[in-house]
Formats: C-alpha cells, sequence, structure tokens
C-alpha cells in the first residue's frame, strides 16, 4: 500500500478556534488505527506542497464553522480555489466526510454538510457520514452522548457563542474523534 493511499487530510477553517479543536479530534481518530496517518490542513495556510498533499492523499474530510447558516466565506474561497481540481478530476474516487460548529442548537449547521457534501460530490468523490445513532433524543438521554444533535451525514457541534473553545463539550469531540475512525476503517476497506 502506498504511502499516499493512507493519508486522511483534515481540511478546515476556524474562526474562534472551535473548529479546529474538532480538526484536531477527527486527526486523533485517523490516527487510531494502525496504516492510515490523518494530517491537518488549515486553509489559510495552504501553500504549494499542501495543495499537492491534498491531491496525493486518499481522503479529505473538510471542516468550516457554520456562520449566518452557511459555511463561513473563508471556506466558501477555498471550495472555489478547488476548482482546477474539479475540472482535472484531481479527486475523483477520495474518501470525503465534513464537520461543521455553530453557537445554536441548530444554527442552520445541515445546511453547511449539505454544501461539503455537494463540493465532494461535484468533485466525483465517495461521502462517508457518521455509523452511530443519534444521542441525547430520548428521556434517558444527555448532552453527553456521543452524536448529541442527531446527525448522520457529518458531525455537528455547538459551542456557546461566549464561550472559548476550551468550554466545548467533550461529546462534540468523541464524535469528531468516531468520525475520524470511521474515515480510517472505510480508506483500509476500500483501498
Amino acid at each position: 500500500m502506498e504511502e499516499t493511499n493512507r493519508v486522511i487530510a483534515v481540511v478546515y477553517y476556524s474562526g474562534y478556534g472551535h473548529t479546529a479543536r474538532l480538526a484536531e479530534a477527527v486527526r486523533e481518530g485517523g490516527n487510531a488505527l494502525d496504516g492510515v496517518e490523518a494530517r491537518l490542513y488549515d486553509i489559510t495556510r495552504l501553500d504549494d506542497d499542501s495543495w499537492a498533499e491534498l491531491d496525493a492523499a486518499a481522503a479529505l474530510v473538510f471542516g468550516a464553522p457554520t456562520y449566518m447558516g452557511s459555511a463561513a466565506a473563508k471556506f466558501k474561497a477555498f471550495m472555489e480555489d478547488t476548482s482546477k481540481r474539479w475540472f482535472s478530476r484531481a479527486w475523483k474516487d477520495k474518501l470525503a466526510a465534513g464537520f461543521t460548529c455553530s453557537a445554536s442548537q441548530s444554527g442552520d449547521k445541515l445546511n453547511t454538510l449539505v454544501q461539503l457534501v455537494t463540493l465532494a460530490s461535484q468533485h466525483g468523490m465517495l461521502w462517508v457520514g457518521l455509523d452511530i445513532l443519534g444521542g441525547n433524543n430520548s428521556s434517558k438521554g444527555s448532552p453527553d452522548d456521543l452524536n448529541r444533535l442527531g446527525c448522520y451525514l457529518g458531525v455537528m457541534a455547538q459551542a456557546n457563542a461566549d464561550q472559548g473553545a476550551e468550554v466545548m463539550r467533550e461529546s462534540d469531540f468523541a464524535t469528531a474523534r468516531r468520525l475520524g475512525e470511521r474515515m480510517a476503517e472505510q480508506l483500509l476497506r476500500l483501498r
């Protein structure tokens, strides 16, 4: 197995640090399986070498905060910057997944994940969603449950607008780690 066939690139933008912490959790989950390496790529620091590494990776996990019911504008700029790769089909058949965070419980985060799925689909990528049931949806549930916001398309996390990234819920990080681990499992299975 070639090295590039075992790399998961976690590509994210984080305005206030919350999405960066989720990206780190996805990376941890991706690195939990032998034979896979997950790496972080902050879109504000991409250079030519970084783009080449994204092109060589077998999987990309996209992460963007949800601002005003949509992916953050800086992440949308990254999406548009992938157009040359779209035209050449450079990311065709790579695995893809996504995660997002907003201050509100809903915050229209689903819209952001749909944007990420659409990006992956336009590139001809194969989307990997969560495989765990939604939590916190019964009288026995708790905000400490995995997938506490009940999304299957990707990871949805919530962070209070008046608190920093250090005050986020561990259940959101555990859900993000599960997404990274699931991506690694699928990568090993398919590659």
